[in-house]
């Protein structure tokens, strides 16, 4: 069966909640610690950047009024957070890993170096990017965007709660139309929501291909890691 060679999995912070209001669900890691440990045992190169939305919503009502540069610092930092909480749920299913950071913290992580990422791909750990671009004023998509640029992956796969990208939003719209692929100028004209501008333009840029599924359905990242038909495409066609 045909497989992407290296992918790049996007995952929310957000999607870590599970059922919970806030933090981390511990059920929900352990699936997608599995999925991850599945996919990469079938020689699939993996890479990860997950969000910080479920640990950073929990204080943002502290962050009201503050300077923009010191409350993006601590995004980066609850991205620190569920990366360590992720690389311990592989690290506990036997799988190598790799906590890489944007923002120098030696003692936890390795910091980002774009030649030791493709090494450890190539060597079969699963690589996990920390502290996004490491830069105030990008968002977690963007870092997602600008490392699998950089590590040349094949695909960047976002992990969501719904099944793919629709006219409208399907949690609010049962006559929403699902598609199955689209291109990026569509998305565009259309103002849907799959990245923020910045992220999107950096595939379209790179002809990087993106496809959104539903990650919490079970065996659907093998599924998308296999090429099978599952979310949404969007391609760079002219």
């Amino acid at each position: 069966m045909e497989s992407y060679k290296r992918i790049l999995l996007k995952v929310s912070g957000e999607a870590l909640l599970g059922a919970q209001g806030h933090g981390i669900d511990g059920d929900v890691l352990e699936q997608y610690a599995s999925e991850i440990s599945e996919v990469s045992a079938t020689g699939i190169e993996v890479a990860v950047v997950i969000g910080g939305g479920n640990i950073f919503r929990g204080v943002k009502g502290a962050t009201q009024g503050m300077d923009r540069v010191q409350a993006d610092y601590m995004g980066m930092m609850a991205t620190m957070i569920n990366s360590m909480a992720l690389q311990d749920a592989l690290e506990r299913k036997g799988v190598q890993t790799r906590l890489m950071t944007a923002i120098r913290m030696e003692q936890i992580a390795e910091p980002y170096i774009r030649r030791r990422a493709i090494r450890h791909l190539e060597k079969g750990r699963v690589v996990i990017f920390g502290a996004g671009t490491g830069n105030p004023y990008f968002t977690t998509d963007t870092a997602a965007s600008l490392r699998a640029i950089e590590i040349e992956a094949d695909v960047i796969l976002k992990g969501t709660r719904v099944d793919g990208i629709y006219d409208k939003d399907p949690e609010t719209n049962s006559d929403a139309v699902k598609y199955d692929t689209i291109t990026g100028d569509e998305v565009l004209r259309l103002r849907l929501s799959v990245m923020d501008l910045t992220a999107f333009t950096l595939c379209r840029d790179n002809a990087t291909p993106i496809i959104v599924f539903d990650m919490n359905g079970r065996g659907n990242l093998m599924k998308v890691a296999q090429k099978e038909p599952v979310g949404t495409t969007v391609t760079w066609d002219e």
